[in-house]
């Protein structure tokens, strides 16, 4: 990782990891794996591995590409997450975070690691980075999470996609009243952030009730309970019974 002048060894480490179950697909009728297989559209027929190649649809037809024009499209390799920049972290709206890897410090007690935590930190700034990732240049922003430098990838501003077809008006009058009521029933569901609290509860009931058809039995099915909901339309009065609701929780 460089910025300026200054050289730090790192190594990158994944920070997340899927939580998420992952399933087969069986034939209901002996439970045994589907396959899938590389098929011919026209002679359906499967295709060989190595007989396939990459190409890209343009107009009616399409165009072959071979190895070569990847490595000649790549860009120059570079193991150097150059920040080129530092911005404030509020200004990078969250629509342009990917995922993030850890960074370790190839060195003990490396001095220049330390000090751009500690800078980051003092001005509340994240840097703003490129590398290339396996094949392709990447995006990011560089930032500290207590004593280690987090790498953040991000989208580029053309992979967000536009706004224009939305149906979205663009003024809506609201009320002093309704306005008031609103920030106030925000000010009464304000925390602290504190992800650690909320769980996976479907992933957790998806693993019991795995558990149970293990070993032939059947899980208790949770009845839904209605939400309660004010008569009419009225927004100040729904807001009014959210924050009754909030005080009697």
């Amino acid at each position: 990782m460089g910025f300026g002048l200054v050289s730090i060894p790192v190594k990158l480490y994944s920070a997340v990891e899927k939580s998420s179950l992952g399933f087969d697909m069986l034939d209901s009728r002996d439970h045994e794996r589907i396959r899938y297989q590389r098929v011919n559209e026209k002679t359906h027929k499967e295709v060989p591995y190595d007989k396939i190649v990459k190409a890209y649809k343009l107009d009616d037809g399409y165009v072959v590409m071979d190895e070569q024009d990847f490595l000649d499209a790549a860009p120059e390799k570079s193991k150097v997450i150059e920040i080129e920049s530092f911005v404030d972290m509020d200004e990078v709206d969250p629509i342009y975070y990917e995922t993030s890897y850890y960074t370790e410090p190839d060195t003990k007690n490396n001095k220049a690691y330390a000090l751009l935590i500690e800078a980051l930190k003092k001005t509340k700034k994240a840097g703003l980075a490129r590398f290339v990732l396996r094949t392709t240049e990447t995006l990011c922003i560089v930032h500290p999470m207590d004593n280690t430098l987090v790498v953040t990838t991000i989208r580029y501003a053309h992979e967000i996609r536009s706004r224009e077809d939305l149906n979205v008006p663009e003024k809506v009058e609201v009320s002093k009243k309704e306005l008031d009521m609103g920030l106030a029933l925000i000010n009464q569901y304000a925390e602290k952030f504190d992800v650690k609290k909320f769980k996976d509860d479907y992933t957790d009931e998806l693993l019991k009730i795995i558990n149970l058809k293990a070993k032939g039995k059947h899980a208790t099915i949770k009845k839904l309970k209605p939400q309660k909901s004010t008569t009419g339309d009225d927004l100040y009065d729904k807001l009014m019974a959210s924050l009754s609701v909030k005080k009697g929780a």
